[in-house]
This record gives C-alpha cells, sequence and structure tokens, in this order.
C-alpha cells in the first residue's frame, strides 16, 4: 500500500527536482514526480533498482510507493517543477518515495567526505558491490551515495542513492561503456584486491533467482512507464540475462585508465595470463508481469 504525503518540507537538489516531504507514517521521503523533467520512467528505474540492491542486501533507501493528493499539491505552492521557460505543477497521484537518510535529524548526514574519513567508511567494501549492480542494471549517471553516522558515532556509513539512470533512464536499453556507472573517487576502490573483495554481493547477483527480479517489477505502478507491460517484461528479460555478463562489465573499468583497483594482486595458482577471466555461464529465464 501506498504511504499518503500528509506535508511538503523542502525542494531537494538534483535533475529530477525531488521534494522532500513528511508520510503519514512519520517518515520523511524524497519524492520523485511522474512529470519529473528527466523522465517519468526514472520513477520506475528508482523503485526496480531500489529494490535489488535490496535484495542483494546493499545499504540503499527503502524505497515505497507515495500517493500525493492533489489538495495537497493544490495548497503548497513550491510543489511545481521548474521547466526553464515555464512552469508545472506537480501531478498528483502515486509517486515515487525514497526514505530520507538520517530522518529530519540535522547534522548526521554529508554528501562530501575527505579522505581520511572516506576511507575509514564502515561499509567501505561495498562501494564494490553497487559498482557491480550498476554494471548489471546500465546505469547511465555517476553512482551517488551520501554518509550518515549516528549521534556518538564516529565513522560513517555509506548510503547509496539515485538509481534513476539505472536503464539507460528513459530509454530502457543497455549501453555499456567503462566510466558509467562509478564513483567519481578512486579511494573507494583502493582495497578491491581480487573477486574476492565483490562478496558477498556480486554472487547475489549473478545467482538472483528471476522470481525475484520478476517480483519487484511487478510492483511497478504501469502508469509510471505508459502502462506497456510487454516494454517491462522485455526489461526484465534483458536485466536477466545480463546477470552473466556482471564481471565482464566490471573486467572493463579495471582495465580503463581510471586504474581503479591498485591493489588488485593474482591468488595464488592463478594463471598470470588470465587474471581476468572466469567461466562464464547462463540460467533459463521464465516469468512475466501479472
Amino acid at each position: 500500500m501506498a504511504v499518503l504525503a500528509v506535508q511538503h518540507i523542502r525542494r531537494m537538489r538534483g535533475g529530477a527536482q525531488g521534494q522532500l516531504m513528511l508520510g503519514a507514517d512519520g517518515n520523511a521521503y524524497v519524492v520523485k514526480f511522474k512529470n519529473n523533467p528527466q523522465h517519468m520512467r526514472v520513477l520506475a528505474n528508482e523503485y526496480l533498482a531500489s529494490k535489488l540492491a535490496a535484495a542483494a542486501g546493499l545499504t540503499a533507501p527503502a524505497a515505497e510507493l507515495i500517493e500525493v493528493s492533489n489538495w495537497l499539491i493544490e495548497n503548497t505552492s513550491e510543489l511545481e517543477m521548474d521547466l526553464g521557460r515555464t512552469r508545472q505543477r506537480c501531478e498528483p497521484g502515486l509517486q515515487f518515495g525514497s526514505r530520507f537518510v538520517g530522518g529530519l535529524m540535522p547534522g548526521q548526514v554529508v554528501d562530501y567526505l575527505p579522505e581520511e574519513h572516506l576511507t575509514g567508511l564502515k561499509n567501505l567494501g561495498e562501494f564494490a558491490g553497487i559498482l557491480a549492480l550498476d554494471k548489471w542494471t546500465g546505469n547511465a549517471n555517476g553512482r551517488q551515495a551520501v554518509f550518515a553516522r549516528k549521534a556518538r558515532e564516529h565513522r560513517y556509513r555509506a548510503v547509496f542513492i539515485d538509481f534513476g539512470y539505472c536503464f539507460f533512464a528513459g530509454e530502457w536499453k543497455f549501453e555499456d561503456a567503462p566510466l558509467r556507472g562509478v564513483y567519481y573517487r578512486n579511494d573507494v576502490y583502493r582495497e578491491v584486491a581480487s573477486w574476492d573483495s565483490f562478496e558477498p554481493w556480486l554472487s547475489r547477483l549473478e545467482t538472483m533467482p528471476a522470481e525475484t527480479v520478476w517480483a519487484a517489477a511487478n510492483e511497478v505502478p504501469p502508469e509510471w512507464y505508459g502502462g506497456d507491460l510487454s516494454e517491462m517484461e522485455a526489461l526484465v528479460e534483458k536485466l536477466l540475462a545480463r546477470r552473466s555478463r556482471i564481471r565482464e562489465l566490471i573486467e572493463a573499468f579495471g582495465n580503463s585508465d581510471r586504474k581503479p583497483f591498485p591493489k588488485w594482486s593474482l591468488r595464488s595458482g592463478d594463471n598470470p595470463d588470465d587474471i581476468w577471466t572466469r567461466e562464464r555461464w547462463g540460467s533459463t529465464i521464465v516469468g512475466r508481469i501479472m
């Protein structure tokens, strides 16, 4: 069931022009509207990729359906889209909501950390896991993250946000490039030393049951992608087929001019000529959108 939005708090930064809103459940959400300037499908992308991240055990905000009433929009002047020369009121109805990291407590969440704090993250290794997810889902944007810590804690935890450009935003295709879907600072990858550094997330993605992916896709409101179920089915089928290519796509990043993995070394018994090789496998894909 959707969470009802009861109050507008403030506008958020970003191309989708999300709005921070209070839900009837007492939680704050970053809400992206169907008529955002990027594309309606970014809502579907956010929801589906967030659910896949959660299924893999990655640290991402909870994704929810948010119901925004026409009354709230009519009585909140800030609920509008800036389209350059014109402005348009936000559309009422079901929107995408991402649980606001840190809630409404100030001073506990930042979007930048100096190197000493960044490399001391509680979950630094998860940057390898989210890299695998971004490569799988064809994220056409840079990886976004914020950093949160509770009161009296000294170390931050990375929380991965903004999945709207997975599946190439509104185009729902996969155009892979080594430097897409990666974090802009190499510091987060400096401890990657072998394929083991990507575990357990990589194996969870490679072996994710088709039923898990189809179930997440079934939860996406059809109105977020024009109501054409065949297009969602085609997207899921392509996504499932790509599970066997995740390592290949990571390899391309590892071999790029960024040189992101300075500690990558051979494990005992590996052939020096086969540092990036692995056995390829496939799986039978079944399922459909209900």
